[in-house]
């Protein structure tokens, strides 16, 4: 929604007078009297001069309840003062959606309320101005944007979920199409990201507006049935909270204890990951203590088990492993009265000012500079994860989707072999531990041990587990990790480094591939004159050579048609006749170890000795066959879609091919064969079992051999067996 243009070209004179006209609304007197708690009176009035510069520059616009627009900006910044944020945070408040919704520049505001003012607005500003390919994209780009300015300036996000909780409040007057797909944005970004905060209050009340929001009737019927079940429970509750009162000052603990409800997303999560119904959800009620100091919350932990009985394996101790938001606390789930579980949680008063305002406490209670600084640490190294989430995320959609992943909680505490302590999410692996270290720990990685024990690297790490990583100087990301890695740093960082290796080898591969067929036009790549070279970038609209060879060895442009193109434009620089004698274009050489750029067919497995032909597939470059396998004749109509390829003389370098033994059904048949193999310096990859007609069965082994002549000694060495009636090489076949 836009405004109608207003005149606010003119800087407003310091200190900012209104007109006699101007009164402020009722909201920004309330405004105004909290701020006046804790701001210096010129800080106040910095703060009133960007209220009206927001009113004028709102005029005429409405919300839509039909409220004037300016009530908006007033609430979020009340918001936000409840957690004592500063003068320029405040002003920012006012002033975060003029940028986006009027006229008004970031010059202007820099001018007029300082630079960090003006990149704080900046930063809450959506990217309006750019056109993108969908929603979606326009949707990542702007999460991007938002997370990336949080990550230089903690309050951006902070005026942000304000900014959120508000229009939730309000959105029953946004038709329903757009306020489920709010309260769904609200449920999968801004909730998780208050969390990860540790903005408790927040996170909770955003979580129940969404569910309100997106699903209605399910919220009215458990919000019924709440209500209902807290009749029923009361005198539960209290008899629960008449032992607490008089069982803790017997064991000399001065206690404040607080009755709390669940909340009802809180109840229907459980329902729905659980699958239960309701009556079966005991747990609705809990309670909390709060104690002086560390050693009163174990001591009242021990009050509470010798009052009730605690159920086996629900206490948690988040006092000794915080959170990874800073959240302590400890929990214990009691058998109270009638059998029913209760829920306790015991904190100190400063956990509590965590617990409730996470990192919102910094400004709030300034004088807990103990846990706060903890606190701050943990924030600063989850913000810097986001940049160095978004430097391996080619595109804003893939960035958020590394965020997401990484915003739900942390559950699994393990340990490093120094013994400092690391949150993963439930379900990772080693993998996500060694990138979770370092990146290049994580890149380097090829094996691990827990618990002094090696294990697999896709194992899935439990609470207390001590991983020691196992690196090799040469090693590199294994694309096969991308299917069980957890972690969004772990998953950009595997993705970035297969990107980046792909796109050096795909450079290389098409610049030989380019060679070869510049040879029939009588030229070589170094003869390629800059002229030619500016002429084909020019009118293809690309910015390097290098980018051109990456497409050639991906496969998404054709060696042949570029040729004849740079052929082309060389002709019209050196005045040449277009037509020239052909020469022969010569066989591209490989060694088979060039990475994703050349890919050999697993349906023929093609060795060194074998006569071979590549097919060029987008996106995915060369994928190398045996001259005669089954799937060529297909690609053969289309000369430009294959090229001759042949093999670069290697010798550090075993292939992976397939060889086809029918043997006499004997006892100890698959050890001899397997014995004669390895005895032929082969390794065994696999090996399967196929029965025929008695006596008969078919071996079928999948072995690494270094070239043909080492394939045909293999051979040898198990068709003398006196088992085996027929030995072979696995013929490639082509599923009709």
């Amino acid at each position: 929604m836009r405004s109608p243009s207003v005149d606010i070209g003119r800087p407003i004179p310091a200190p900012f007078a209104p007109p006699a006209s101007s009164v402020p609304t009722l909201d920004f007197e309330r405004l105004r009297k909290k701020i006046a708690t804790y701001l210096r009176p010129e800080d106040v009035g910095r703060i009133e001069n960007a209220y009206y510069f927001s009113r004028n520059a709102h005029q005429g616009q409405y919300r839509t309840s039909g409220e004037p627009y300016i009530t908006h900006p007033v609430a979020v910044t009340e918001l936000v003062a409840e957690w004592h944020l500063d003068s320029q945070a405040l002003m920012a408040a006012l002033l975060h959606d003029v940028m986006e919704d009027t006229s008004v520049t970031k010059e202007e505001l820099t001018e007029r309320f300082g630079k960090q003012t003006a990149e704080l607005v900046d930063g809450l500003s959506k990217l309006d101005k750019i056109e993108f390919r969908s929603q979606e994209e326009a949707q990542a780009e702007n999460f991007r944007k938002m997370l990336l300015a949080m990550a230089s300036d903690l309050r951006v996000i902070l005026i942000k979920l304000a900014d959120r909780l508000h229009n939730m409040r309000t959105l029953d007057y946004v038709r329903p199409a757009k306020r489920r797909r709010i309260a769904t944005e609200t449920l999968e970004i801004y909730a998780p990201i208050a969390n990860r905060l540790g903005l408790n209050q927040l996170y909770r009340e955003l979580q129940e507006l969404s569910f309100m929001h997106k699903h209605p009737m399910r919220y009215q019927v458990l919000s019924k049935a709440v209500k209902a079940a807290r009749g029923n429970r009361r005198e539960l509750v209290g008899k629960v909270l008449t032992a607490l009162e008089g069982r803790l000052p017997q064991w000399g603990i001065s206690a404040e204890i607080q009755g709390r409800e669940k909340h009802i997303y809180g109840i229907y999560r459980k329902m729905v990951e659980k699958h239960l119904t309701f009556s079966q959800v005991l747990d609705i009620y809990g309670f909390r203590v709060i104690v002086p100091d560390v050693p009163s919350c174990y001591l009242t932990v021990g009050a509470l088990h010798a009052l009730y009985k605690p159920v086996p394996g629900k206490f948690k101790d988040y006092i000794a492993i915080p959170k990874a938001n800073g959240y302590q606390s400890l929990h214990t789930t009691l058998i109270g009265p009638y059998g029913t579980p209760v829920e306790v949680q015991v904190r100190t008063r400063q956990m509590h000012h965590v617990a409730e305002s996470g990192v919102a406490s910094h400004w709030l209670y300034k004088d807990d500079e103990s846990s706060l600084s903890e606190l701050a640490q943990k924030t600063h190294s989850w913000l810097q994860s986001l940049i160095e989430l978004q430097s391996a995320s080619a595109e804003a959609t893939e960035f958020l989707e590394h965020v997401k992943i990484d915003l739900f909680p942390s559950e699994v505490y393990v340990f490093t072999p120094q013994g400092h302590i690391l949150s993963l999410q439930r379900g990772s692996t080693p993998v996500d531990f060694a990138y979770a270290v370092h990146t290049d720990i994580g890149n380097r990685c090829v094996a691990c041990r827990v618990n002094g024990e090696l294990v697999p690297l896709r194992s899935e790490l439990r609470n207390g587990d001590q991983v020691e990583i196992i690196t090799a100087a040469h090693a590199g990301p294994n694309p096969a990790w991308l299917s069980y890695v957890r972690t969004g740093k772990a998953r950009a960082q595997i993705r970035h480094f297969l990107k980046t290796a792909q796109q050096d080898e795909a450079v290389t591969l098409g610049e030989r591939l380019l060679n070869q067929a510049l040879r029939p036009h009588g030229l070589t790549l170094g003869q390629i004159s800059t002229f030619a070279w500016d002429r084909f970038l020019r009118d293809r609209g690309v910015r390097a050579r290098r980018e051109v060879f990456a497409d050639l060895g991906l496969g998404k442009r054709l060696p042949v048609i570029v040729a004849r193109r740079l052929a082309e434009a060389q002709d019209m620089e050196s005045g040449r006749p277009d037509v020239i004698k052909p020469k022969p274009a010569g066989a591209v050489l490989i060694r088979g170890s060039e990475g994703a750029a050349v890919q050999l067919a697993r349906c023929c497995h093609p060795i060194p000795g074998d006569e071979i032909i590549a097919a060029v597939r987008k996106g995915q470059g060369l994928e190398v066959h045996v001259h005669d396998c089954p799937a060529v004749s297909r690609l053969r109509g289309d000369r430009g879609r294959w090229i001759d390829v042949g093999w670069e003389p290697v010798d550090d370098r075993l292939f992976e091919v397939a060889i086809r033994v029918v043997t006499i059904d004997n006892r100890g048949v698959l050890a001899k064969v397997a014995s004669a193999i390895s005895e032929a310096e082969a390794n065994i990859l696999n090996v399967t079992m196929d029965s025929e007609q008695a006596p008969y069965t078919v071996l079928t082994f999948n072995i690494e051999v270094a070239d043909r002549k080492h394939l045909a000694r293999v051979i040898r060495h198990v068709r003398v067996q006196p088992a085996v009636t027929r030995v072979s090489r696995q013929k490639a076949e082509i599923k009709r």
